[in-house]
């Protein structure tokens, strides 16, 4: 007969094994995946990307890599950068796809529920114009169509591997370009952020089916500074700049009036309706048509072509609202 002690040890073993089973993965499921990761810090913009349009700002009417139709083209043709000067334009922040392209401090961490330590939210602080941001990271539903817009959107993120990806709608009007290329309030957001060791990237990407025929593919890279020392706060308080303006006047350059059209490409001697945009002229292919000055002229569309007389297409979206140049 065997020892009863050593029965038991035998008998107790699976159900003990279980138990530890058991035990590992009720703790898994309240842990988060392995993949999932930390950025928690203060991040430092690096600009060796598109320098010269997120910091001095971009040359007025050059769209070149953005494909935008012929509404966007035609209401940045009309941009007059005196607008910024209009007090409801001087503290105007910059929406959530194009803020972090230009000066900013980034500041990341999580909001923990309390009980669980599941993370709710991981938040961001942007010193410029001193905006938070959340993205929802518990499964908050997206609000409906017709909720209120705000500069930042209403965020949700996932982990895809340890690439936090965001999804962002409801995000108010603004620019894709600081020189008068829009972006409407349809427009919906695609966030990648990818850390590596000390480095963030930022990846967007802007679909817009009012001013992009197709989305726009942004990137920007940040460096963990943790002993960063400067200023987070960013005051703004607007004043009357140009003390003669008659009232309710908003600058701007009627169709075919805007005397810049030709500054930039003069100035580069780049092809004139290379420089005004468009899906094709952003294609490795499109070098071959510049060799050909016969297929350069008219497209795409300028505004200092005449205007048909059928108002659907004149470059308005034709979708029943109203839209102000």
């Amino acid at each position: 007969m065997k020892n009863p002690i050593y029965r038991r040890i035998v008998l107790n073993r699976p159900m003990r094994a279980g138990a530890v089973a058991l035990s590992f993965f009720v703790a898994s499921m309240a842990a988060p995946a392995f993949a999932q990761i930390d950025f928690s810090g203060t991040w430092t913009p690096l600009y060796h990307e598109d320098q010269p349009e997120r910091i001095p700002g971009p040359e007025l009417v050059d769209y070149l890599g953005l494909p935008i139709n012929d509404a966007a083209r035609l209401r940045a043709e009309s941009w007059n950068s005196s607008r910024l000067t209009l007090q409801e334009h001087q503290c105007r922040v910059h929406i959530s796809p194009y803020i972090y392209r230009g000066p900013l401090e980034l500041r990341v961490w999580e909001e923990k529920d309390p009980e669980t330590q599941q993370v709710v939210a991981i938040k961001n602080f942007i010193s410029t114009f001193e905006q938070s941001r959340g993205i929802w990271m518990d499964g908050h539903p997206h609000p409906p169509p017709y909720a209120a817009h705000t500069w930042m959107g209403f965020s949700t993120g996932k982990w895809e591997g340890n690439i936090l990806t965001v999804y962002t709608t409801h995000i108010k009007t603004g620019w894709i370009r600081r020189n008068g290329v829009p972006e409407s309030d349809r427009a919906t957001l695609t966030e990648h952020f990818i850390v590596h060791d000390k480095y963030l990237t930022h990846v967007s990407i802007i679909s817009d089916p009012a001013y992009l025929t197709e989305p726009l593919i942004k990137s920007q890279n940040f460096v963990l500074d943790p002993g960063w020392q400067g200023a987070w706060i960013w005051p703004c308080e607007y004043v009357e700049e140009v003390s003669d303006r008659p009232k309710g006047a908003v600058p701007n350059y009627l169709p075919g009036a805007n005397p810049f059209m030709h500054e930039f490409s003069d100035r580069w001697r780049l092809p004139a309706a290379a420089v005004l945009g468009g899906a094709e002229t952003t294609l490795p292919e499109y070098r071959v048509k510049m060799k050909d000055a016969a297929a350069m002229v008219a497209k795409p569309v300028s505004m200092n072509s005449p205007i048909p007389a059928n108002p659907s297409t004149h470059g308005l979206p034709d979708d029943g609202g109203v839209h102000v140049l």
